[in-house]
Parts: C-alpha cells; sequence; structure tokens
C-alpha cells in the first residue's frame, strides 16, 4: 500500500510512499529503544546545543520548508513561512529554559534532604495531524527530545513529505539517529504499536473519535497520555468593544489556515446592541480576502486539506439554511483546487450543525445575545472546552467572564493563538495534559522523589 502527497490547489499527485512493514516499524523502535538509553544519559548542555543548531537549520531553510508545507496541505505561504519561524522560536524557548525548568525541586521537610528529581521516561509516540504539519510535531517532539526521551512520528497520511522533511532536520542538526523518527505507516498499525506495548508514552492531536481510541489503547496499556482534539471555540463581543477591533481579529481567527485550526474563532456571541454593526463590518472584511494560489503571498484564502472537507462543510451549510440561517459567501469558482469560500451566517438556532458540530472551515455563525449570562450559557453549551475570546474595555468584567467559561484558555481582547512561553491545551472533550511552557515540559517526565536522612 502506498500513500500519496497530493497538492491541495492543482490536485496533482507529487510523490508516493510505501507504508513501512511491521517488521521494518518493529526494528525502527527496537533502534529508538537503543539510542534512548545513552541519549537520556546525555548531558543537558549537548541537548540544548543541538536544540540550537536545530533553531537554525530551520531559520536557513525556512523558505523550503514553508514550500513543502504549502504545496502539500494548502497553508499560504505567508503562514507557512511563520509557522516555521515559530518553531524556531520554540526551540530557542526550551534552548534557554530547559535547564532551569529540569533541576532538581527541593522541598523543605523534616528529611534532611527532599527533591523532586525529574527523569525522562523512554519512547514518545507523536500521532499528529496535518493542519499545522510542522509546529503540532516540533511542540511535542522538542519538549520530548530535550528531556531526555526519543520520538517516534506517525504523521497524517496527506503530509508524508513534511514528516520526512521535519527527521530530516533533526538529522542535519546533528542529533543522533533515532532520537526522532518518522514512521509511514497507517493508523492501524499505529494503534498496534500502542497495543503492542511497545512506547512509554502517547501525544495525539486529532478528532475525537480517534482520540478516544488512542486515550483507550494508552489507558490498557497504563501508559501516559496528552490528547489535543477538537474545540468549538466562542468568541464573545460585548456591548462596549471596540467592534473594529473585534471584527479583526475575529476575521483572521476563523480564516487562518482557512479555518483549518482546532483553535478558530468558531461561534461569535454578540450582544444585540452592537451585533448589526458588527455583522456588518465582519461581511465587508470577508469580502476583502483574496482567494487563490496559497504560494502566492498576496492571497489569504488558500484550498482546504482535503476534497471531503469541502463536502463536509457544503453540509453544515445546507443544514443552516435548511433551518432558515441567512447566509453571506464570498463567489469564488475554480477549476482545480479544494476550495470554500468563507461565509458569515446569522439568524442562527442552536441546533444548526455550524454550532453544535466542530466546523474544520471558514464559516462564521454569528449569535445573538441580550445578557452576560446568556452568553456565557452559549459559550459553554458544547462538548469543547479548548479557547475562547472575549471582547470588551471593561477588564475586570471579561475577566470575570472568562472565569465562568469552560476551557483551557480565555484570551480577552485578541484572538487565541499558542505560545512556547504558556500551557496549550483542554478540558470536557478537547482533550487532556497540556504542551508547551514548564507544564508542558513535565508531561512526560518522571517526577521522582527522593528523600534523603543519616
Amino acid at each position: 500500500m502506498k500513500i500519496q502527497s497530493i497538492n491541495p490547489y492543482t490536485e496533482e499527485i507529487m510523490a508516493e510512499f510505501d507504508l513501512l512493514t511491521w517488521a521494518e516499524t518493529t526494528d525502527k523502535i527496537e533502534f529508538a529503544r537503543n539510542v534512548y538509553k545513552s541519549w537520556r544519559d546525555t548531558d543537558i548542555k549537548v541537548k540544548v546545543r543541538l536544540l540550537k543548531n536545530l533553531a537554525a537549520v530551520l531559520r536557513v531553510n525556512k523558505k523550503k520548508y514553508a514550500e513543502i508545507i504549502t504545496k502539500e496541505m494548502g497553508m499560504i505561504i505567508r503562514s507557512s513561512m511563520g509557522s516555521v519561524e515559530k518553531c524556531a522560536l520554540l526551540c530557542d524557548y526550551y534552548a534557554d529554559n530547559a535547564e532551569k525548568f529540569l533541576a532538581d525541586e527541593h522541598i523543605e521537610t523534616q528529611n534532611k534532604k527532599s527533591y523532586i528529581s525529574f527523569e525522562p521516561i523512554g519512547i514518545v509516540f507523536e500521532i499528529m495531524p496535518w493542519n499545522f504539519p510542522f509546529w503540532q510535531v516540533f511542540r511535542q517532539a522538542v519538549t520530548s527530545t530535550i528531556a531526555g526521551n526519543v520520538c517516534l512520528l506517525k504523521h497524517a497520511s496527506n503530509v508524508p513529505q513534511c514528516a520526512l522533511a521535519i527527521e530530516g532536520i533533526f538529522t542535519e542538526a546533528g542529533y543522533p539517529d533515532g532520537i526522532f523518527t518518522t514512521l509511514l505507516i497507517d493508523s492501524k498499525t499505529a494503534m498496534k504499536v500502542i497495543d503492542e506495548d511497545l512506547i512509554d508514552a502517547v501525544s495525539f492531536t486529532g478528532s475525537n473519535q480517534a482520540g478516544e481510541k488512542v486515550g483507550e489503547l494508552a489507558g490498557k496499556r497504563i501508559k501516559p497520555v496528552v490528547l489535543e482534539l477538537g474545540g468549538s471555540d466562542p468568541f464573545i463581543v460585548l456591548e462596549d468593544a471596540d467592534i473594529d477591533k473585534a471584527v479583526q481579529a475575529g476575521v483572521f481567527s476563523r480564516t487562518l489556515n482557512s479555518g483549518q485550526s482546532c483553535i478558530a474563532a468558531k461561534r461569535f456571541i454578540v450582544m444585540k446592541s452592537v451585533v448589526d454593526e458588527f455583522t456588518k463590518k465582519f461581511i465587508s472584511e470577508i469580502g476583502k480576502l483574496k482567494i487563490g494560489d496559497p504560494l502566492d503571498e498576496t492571497t489569504d484564502i488558500a484550498p482546504l486539506a482535503r476534497p471531503e472537507f469541502v463536502k463536509e462543510l457544503e453540509d453544515q451549510l445546507k443544514d443552516a439554511i435548511d433551518k432558515n440561517g441567512k447566509v453571506f459567501q464570498i463567489q469564488y469558482e475554480a477549476e482545480k483546487g479544494f476550495f470554500f469560500p468563507p461565509c458569515v451566517v446569522s439568524n442562527i438556532s442552536e441546533d444548526m450543525k455550524v454550532v453544535s458540530e466542530e466546523v474544520f472551515g471558514p464559516i462564521a455563525p454569528i449569535i445573538t445575545v441580550l445578557s452576560d449570562g446568556e452568553a456565557i450559557q452559549i459559550a459553554n453549551n458544547t462538548e469543547y472546552g479548548l479557547g475562547a475570546a472575549i471582547f470588551s474595555k471593561d477588564i475586570k468584567r471579561a475577566e470575570k467572564l472568562a472565569k465562568k467559561i469552560e476551557s483551557g484558555t480565555v484570551a480577552i481582547n485578541d484572538f487565541l493563538k499558542s505560545d512556547p512561553r504558556l500551557p496549550f491545551g483542554g478540558i470536557k472533550k478537547s482533550g487532556i495534559g497540556r504542551e508547551l511552557s514548564e507544564h508542558g515540559l513535565k508531561e512526560f517526565v518522571n517526577k521522582k522523589m527522593i528523600v534523603i536522612n543519616d
């Protein structure tokens, strides 16, 4: 069986790759296991030096890697360049802070000495999605390897060139073979890797359905797991908000990566007194977006990563129309490419799919509310709890509301974005565990308590 790398803009097959056999897969895992035995004891200063090399390789070859991302999954080239740079910044952050984060933590007790030692646990198995094919891999791989673990990557089947490029970056940076390994395997084989007890921890980013299966197997084998799943993030606009600022942030958040982001603004919850102004300006800004070739630096909206995603969005939008939703959509026709033009939906009811399901594309439902309480009730009326945004000039009021929202992160007067310095993750069915910051670094370490007395 082969996996294909298909350009979402031209629809051409750029490359095909053979999947690894089970024997080839286990050979690579065994090799990584042997490498771990020496890597875990490698001095942190050596690991930091390699991490700095990793950042340098990313920056020197930024354009090359950005073009791989854009051609393989359709991200506009500006965003692809930014994504590669963000991976380099991630490396910078942990190169500067990992030694401090991983230092023994001393605790005053009745004992002569008590401290926590943060030690690696082995092989971290990353199962990663296609929508940010470098960033989502690096944010787990960097924290795992700097802590002394080794990484295996099972990337999404539509981004094999990205997966192989990332392995090549670690090699070029000077990492020993086996510290980071790409496995070109299918989902069935990935599940078998977990179930056969061949790894020590699992990091999964993707759909809730797949996340449940990964979590079940990890639990069965008593493996630590981090799950970063779907989101239906509320974007609340209060009556005292800077409407222009909220519109700019909302349009950017909803259309970033053509709407294919778990932390995109998914449901716009707007106070009745400003909803007409917000909607009018939102539609105006949506209409200014340029749709087209993702390699063109002036393009704002590129094709979706796969053709089936277009059909799913069309079904969600049709459901809204059938339930009396009012739709404004950019008119765009193309001979090729998996395009779905951005649109705004008003006259919303909560039984519409555009609010009850995760919408992984540029559909912006605008919901009218009358009070803070109603805004919070609607914001929390979802199985997801990844992120949220609130726009208001009254910061104390916004902070009070932020603490009532059921999510892992709330941004006030800004759109939600991940930051290496801050923990990232969700609650409810948006996942468990955290990535990034000191918290993410310590998800896959043994927090060993050592007590000493005479």
